[in-house]
């Protein structure tokens, strides 16, 4: 298999949601159903996912106008409420109001060589099996001139990705005790505004510190000359330095004023294992090649930290967590490259690759 791809030259944001609602209906409407039924497993259900998604579709139409009009024309054109695609895009927030703690999620490694040479990344994107079908790469016109590849979810609005001005962004959820029910800009289009908007790792920070949050996160922002670990949460924005040429995180804080409030419990997630794995193999990370870097990552759960995972079918459904993609980013090439499922399937064959590379 490989993963749907789909291509926005439309003239306006409205217009460019009502092309990808219309050409994706069905797969729209059954990412918007595995989501209610992901909610309704940890006690969301009916009138409160249609609130909270709507109160997200506000938040982001407070903040990013462009980006809701996207988002309802999203709706519109796959036939669908448009608080649902406010529920997609705000599923973190919504997860968060409900306090879902848990395994997962993802394992990220930024490389900084320096010396001219190219950030070297990696990250596995994990999530829950029965969500193995909502993966979709868009590769979108902002603006004239500007574009964004990014590795989403169908109707949610970006996630990790490239810009043709050479800004990368990859995406680990968080979770944090000032994490609220008061839904706020969804994590996920900070992500786009970011990618859509910024070319250095200080606007990034700018934008991301502008957005009202109610849900947690990390955004590690990659140039060709600087990076940065961003963790969101409605606390505060922390910008993480590379420590000896590297930027590794997991799904915990690490900024010391906001490590204090995790709400991540030790007891149930592998996140500061995959972290101490992570560092334990900064050398591998580290090589040239992104078939080699994914390679890297190929530790299972049995022989320690599962930078690779894997579902355990005995689990219930919205318990089980899967590497689902491996994903590296060349900003210098403007290029985003994207392996169906874990680094112990990766080869030098496996990537799918979306460039993004145009003159601004």
């Amino acid at each position: 298999m490989t993963i749907p791809v789909h291509t926005s030259r439309e003239p306006s944001p409205s217009a460019q949601g009502r092309a990808l609602g219309a050409a994706w209906r069905a797969e729209l409407t059954r990412t918007a159903a595995s989501y209610v039924d992901l909610f309704a497993a940890h006690g969301v259900r009916g009138g409160q996912v249609r609130d909270w998604g709507a109160a997200a579709l506000a938040a982001t139409r407070d903040w990013a106008p462009g980006i809701a009009d996207e988002i309802e024309g999203v709706a519109a054109g796959a036939g669908l409420e448009p608080w649902l695609l406010g529920a997609l895009n705000g599923r973190t927030e919504i997860l968060a109001a409900a306090a879902v703690g848990g395994e997962g999620e993802c394992s990220t490694s930024v490389a900084l060589p320096g010396g001219g040479v190219t950030p070297r990344t990696v990250q596995t994107w994990d999530w829950h099996d029965t969500l193995a079908d909502v993966m979709l790469l868009r590769d979108l016109e902002v603006r004239p001139g500007l574009r964004v590849c990014t590795f989403t979810e169908f109707g949610i609005a970006a996630k990790i990705g490239v810009n043709s001005a050479g800004l990368g962004l990859h995406f680990n959820v968080l979770r944090h005790a000032s994490d609220h029910p008061g839904i706020g800009v969804p994590v996920h289009v900070v992500a786009r505004r970011i990618l859509a908007e910024t070319s250095t790792v200080e606007e990034a920070v700018a934008v991301a510190r502008s957005a009202r949050l109610s849900a947690s996160s990390v955004l590690t922002v990659v140039t060709a000359d600087a990076a940065s670990c961003l963790e969101l949460s409605p606390a505060g924005v922390a910008e993480l330095p590379a420590v000896d040429g590297n930027l590794l995180h997991t799904n915990h804080f690490l900024d010391p004023v906001l490590a204090p409030g995790e709400r991540t419990v030790a007891a149930e997630s592998s996140t500061a294992a995959r972290l101490a794995e992570l560092r334990a193999r900064t050398s591998a990370l580290n090589a040239q090649d992104r078939t080699d870097r994914a390679t890297a990552l190929l530790v299972h759960g049995p022989d320690g930290a599962p930078l690779c995972a894997h579902a355990d079918p005995a689990l219930p459904p919205h318990t089980r967590w899967a590497s689902l993609a491996t994903i590296s980013i060349d900003v210098a090439a403007r290029r985003i490259d994207v392996h169906e499922g874990g680094p112990c399937r990766v080869s030098a064959d496996t990537w799918q690759s979306l460039s993004a590379k145009e003159t601004l």
